[in-house]
């Protein structure tokens, strides 16, 4: 059984030659990096751009051209040659071909809008609201900056120069052609799609998204309406889906299964059987590269099965019997952390990957970012993020031995606890901003957990 180790002296969690015992509580961190090295990115493909925002880069991102392309004016106003006063003498609108009109001669200046290419012989962009024109003579406005920053440059009435390349961004400034500006494992935002397009790219290679199935079990759970007497709302149903897209995955129709574990296995079962063939356009079709690449979905087309409740070890708790039954290898088979502690990460043979939710919606979130968030991040090529960490306003319950997940606001370097952190209830994670990681025994600074927005 593959399990993440154990550590800070938990020998009575091992078996013979180091290894944990099945069911041992890995730490949380140890768990979460676990989740993260058990994925390789999914196969890369070029997509256009409006189909590669939320992706992850699969190559660093390279300036295919210049830029700025070529010298152009960074305000409106007038390009200047030599000392005041200057004549205006033409107008060059944005879009002109660079180097297409006359030179502009010492003391002779033309209107220019931000973004146009400025005349051979500029020395200088004056913006509109530091000139003074009459007729077609120019000035600089008396007592006005002919350029940026405090007294840099300043030219009046009385005939100062204006510095050379004031308010002209020079070709290539602000990277040259062929300069990596973003790394791969980079989130496609779309700042980054913006920047793309600047720079010459109409495509980019991504990884792939991993397609997530959602299975939500329990004869206790209403879909809609008010529930009766001993039953309870479905809060996972509606809460995943939007959690898988944020964390990069895309999420497939909803599965919701009685309690048993007849219907558990035939739903895993059916995840990790031999996906039919197809003209490539369906959800359980590889993208080219894939089947070379040794990737295997499941007939259900996904490559994350999350099954949410079950996975206790209760009498109803079937998810484990399940795995087993069907030759999963477990990567965690629980988590030393409050809440959220029965959660579990496996893979069936040859097909996706399985993670065991808790079925107490909080401990479910918190189990989701500890597990399904990070594994989701490798499978898509995320970069690893570095999470901020912030000092606690108030102290939280401390565990001596288990990690707990607080959900807190956060204010600059500090993060308060909101309370209403029950595991059934959701209350205190929709008024968070973060859940903060609290090692055993408690720190003065804890790392901060972002939630979905």
């Amino acid at each position: 059984m593959g399990t993440a180790g154990l550590r800070h002296g938990a020998r009575d969690e091992r078996e013979a030659g180091g290894r944990p015992r099945p069911g041992a509580a890995v730490p949380w961190e140890e768990a979460r990096r676990a989740a993260t090295e058990a994925a390789v990115p999914l196969p890369a493909r070029e997509v256009p751009l409006k189909r590669a925002r939320g992706r992850a880069l699969a190559a660093p991102l390279i300036a295919s051209l210049p830029h700025p392309a070529f010298d152009t004016a960074a305000m409106d106003g007038y390009a200047v040659a030599g000392d005041p006063p200057w004549t205006v003498v033409g107008r060059v609108p944005a879009g002109r071909e660079p180097g297409t009109g006359a030179p502009l001669a010492p003391g002779r200046a033309v209107e220019i809008a931000t973004g146009a290419p400025t005349p051979p012989g500029t020395l200088a962009v004056l913006p509109y609201e530091l000139s003074d024109r009459d007729g077609g003579t120019l000035r600089p406005a008396r007592g006005g900056a002919g350029c940026d920053g405090p007294g840099a440059g300043r030219a009046d009435a009385e005939g100062g120069r204006l510095p050379a390349g004031r308010n002209v961004r020079r070709r290539g400034e602000e990277c040259p052609a062929g300069c990596e500006v973003l790394p791969a494992g980079a989130l496609v935002t779309p700042a980054v799609l913006g920047l793309a397009a600047s720079l010459g790219h109409d495509v980019l290679p991504v990884h792939g998204c991993p397609r997530v199935a959602v299975v939500v079990t329990g004869d206790e759970l209403v879909r809609a309406g008010l529930p009766p007497a001993g039953r309870v709302r479905d809060a996972l149903g509606p809460l995943l889906p939007g959690l898988v897209e944020w964390a990069g995955g895309r999420p497939l129709p909803l599965t919701c299964l009685p309690d048993g574990r007849g219907p558990l296995v035939a739903e895993l079962a059916r995840a990790a059987g031999p996906s039919g063939a197809g003209s490539g356009s369906g959800p359980g079709e590889p993208w080219p590269g894939e089947r070379a690449a040794g990737w295997a979905r499941g007939a259900s087309g996904a490559d994350v099965v999350v099954v949410c409740g079950a996975s206790s070890r209760g009498p109803a708790d079937h998810l484990r019997p399940a795995l087993r039954e069907l030759g999963a290898e477990f990567t965690v088979d629980a988590v030393a952390c409050r809440p959220g502690h029965p959660q579990l990460l496996a893979r069936l043979p040859g097909g996706p990957f399985v993670v065991g939710l808790p079925g107490n919606p909080y401990a479910a979130l918190a189990a989701a970012l500890t597990l399904l968030v990070p594994l989701l991040g490798g499978l898509s090529g995320r970069a690893v993020p570095v999470h901020p960490r912030a000092r606690l306003t108030a102290a939280p319950r401390i565990d001596a031995v288990r990690t707990r997940l607080v959900p807190v606001t956060v204010q600059g370097c500090t993060a308060t606890p909101v309370g209403h952190d029950r595991p059934a209830l959701l209350w205190g994670a929709s008024l968070a901003d973060a859940l903060a990681v609290v090692p055993p025994g408690g720190a003065p600074a804890v790392e901060l957990l972002p939630l979905p927005r």
